[in-house]
């Protein structure tokens, strides 16, 4: 509690502000599987509400599944797509983990910890003990990494203060108001940027309501894309009027510059394009200078 007043309070009350956006459908698809509302606040203190939030372990997402975890319950990841970015999608992947876990553990508190860190490292917790039997998450708190031990104290106290913000010193904001959308299927390869321009967006727009597309485009297969309420018929007529988009391909190398390297060359010595390098890299014109780190599509890619 001391660290969320001080410390961390900025990152609190942002955290608690972005959760507006989907609270209500976390707390929806809780009450759906009849798990405690409390547990919608998690992702307070897994990601701070962010969908594409990326940890040092490669968790990834406002649930922080990592790769193994995410395919296990579901989630796709592709070329063009990483489910586990999507916040409704990984919601209820999340929702399921939680659920196997209670079952597991028995508790609510001992299920959130394994959900930091995964029910093996809890299992060998558990028999670390020195006794055969343990009581709750308490019993076993000195032997969990810290992340961990600390993580269900953390979410303890982000119930406390939500819950009684003044008895805590906050005034918390008010929450961002629910994301509003329809979704249109796409059959084509489009850039949200390009799309969002033709359709009078801010681009950011369309990258929130779709923040499981890897590269802000739609893949070469059909997609169901989420638009503003009322953009629907709008959008498709957009979409068949644009250019067929390649996105790049996430197979990649990475090259050093040195000194009289030039995109062209680089180009040619990895039988790519300039454009393409420009694309993975974000670079507007072609000015290179040495010691700059470039990705290049692989060879093998």
């Amino acid at each position: 509690i001391k660290s969320f007043q001080t410390v961390e309070r900025r990152a609190f009350e942002e955290s608690f502000r972005r959760s507006g956006l989907y609270k209500d459908m976390i707390v929806e698809e809780m009450r759906k599987e009849g798990l405690p509302e409390q547990l919608a606040w998690i992702p307070l203190i897994e990601s701070a509400f962010k969908p594409r939030a990326l940890s040092r372990a490669r968790a990834l997402g406002m649930w922080q599944f990592i790769r193994s975890t995410g395919y296990r319950y579901g989630l796709k990841q592709d070329k063009y797509v990483d489910e586990r970015m999507d916040p409704v999608k990984a919601t209820r992947a999340a929702i399921q983990y939680m659920i196997e876990l209670h079952d597991m553990f028995g508790d609510w508190t001992t299920a959130i910890a394994a959900y930091n860190c995964g029910e093996a490292l809890v299992q060998r917790a558990i028999r670390a003990q020195k006794v055969d039997y343990f009581d709750s998450f308490w019993d076993l708190f000195v032997n969990l990494p810290f992340e961990t031990a600390r993580h269900v104290p953390r979410f303890i106290a982000t119930l406390l203060i939500v819950g009684d913000p003044a008895k805590y010193g906050f005034e918390l904001p008010s929450p961002e108001p629910v994301l509003q959308y329809e979704t249109v299927r796409v059959d084509a390869p489009v850039r949200l940027a390009v799309l969002s321009q033709n359709l009078g967006l801010d681009q950011a727009v369309l990258v929130n309501l779709n923040s499981e597309l890897r590269h802000d485009s739609t893949p070469n297969y059909p997609y169901d894309l989420r638009v503003p309420v009322g953009y629907g018929e709008k959008c498709l007529a957009c979409v068949a009027s644009l250019p067929q988009y390649i996105p790049p391909d996430v197979v990649t190398d990475r090259h050093t510059v040195r000194p009289g390297d030039t995109l062209g060359a680089i180009a040619r010595r990895y039988r790519t394009s300039v454009d393409a390098i420009r694309r993975l890299n974000g670079l507007r014109g072609t000015l290179i200078r040495p010691g700059q780190v470039l990705r290049v599509p692989s060879r093998g890619g």
